[in-house]
């Protein structure tokens, strides 16, 4: 299976060459800050099955881990920490072409979890965001 994704705009690309990445929904506030969403998609994958076209932009998050992002469109990519997770990067499973082909194994950081999580499935919700004619704002 080829794996690919982009940032928003398209200015970065990428490969992934591993068969079996692992996928996993993480909650902690760290995560939750830097990508504005109440949760992360992560594709842990080794460093050497990572192939980047475009020049992500790094924030040194920590003492050890760096995030990597588009600077022209703000999109989060992936993450490193060396200490925690050696030869590893984790790859925003949002950012992937195909996100549905890789179906998440696993969720982490469960003890920080946003507790409305939990309340999803009883949220009335829409197909499709409402057009701009219809008084709900612009493009999304």
């Amino acid at each position: 299976m080829e794996i690919t994704g982009q940032c928003h705009c398209g200015a970065i690309r990428y490969r992934i060459d591993d068969a079996a990445p692992r996928h996993a929904l993480c909650h902690c506030a760290d995560c939750r800050r830097w990508s504005g969403a109440p949760l992360v998609g992560w594709l842990a994958v080794p460093e050497s099955a990572l192939t980047v076209s475009g020049c992500p932009a790094e924030y040194r998050s920590s003492a050890f881990a760096s995030r990597h992002f588009c600077s022209a469109c703000g999109t989060g990519l992936f993450y490193r920490n060396p200490v925690t997770l050696p030869g590893l990067v984790d790859v925003q499973s949002g950012t992937l072409d195909h996100v549905e082909a890789i179906p998440p194994q696993m969720q982490m950081m469960l003890a920080e979890k946003v507790a409305w999580l939990d309340q999803l499935g009883r949220i009335p919700g829409i197909a499709r965001y409402p057009a701009a004619d219809a008084g709900a704002g612009g493009d999304a």
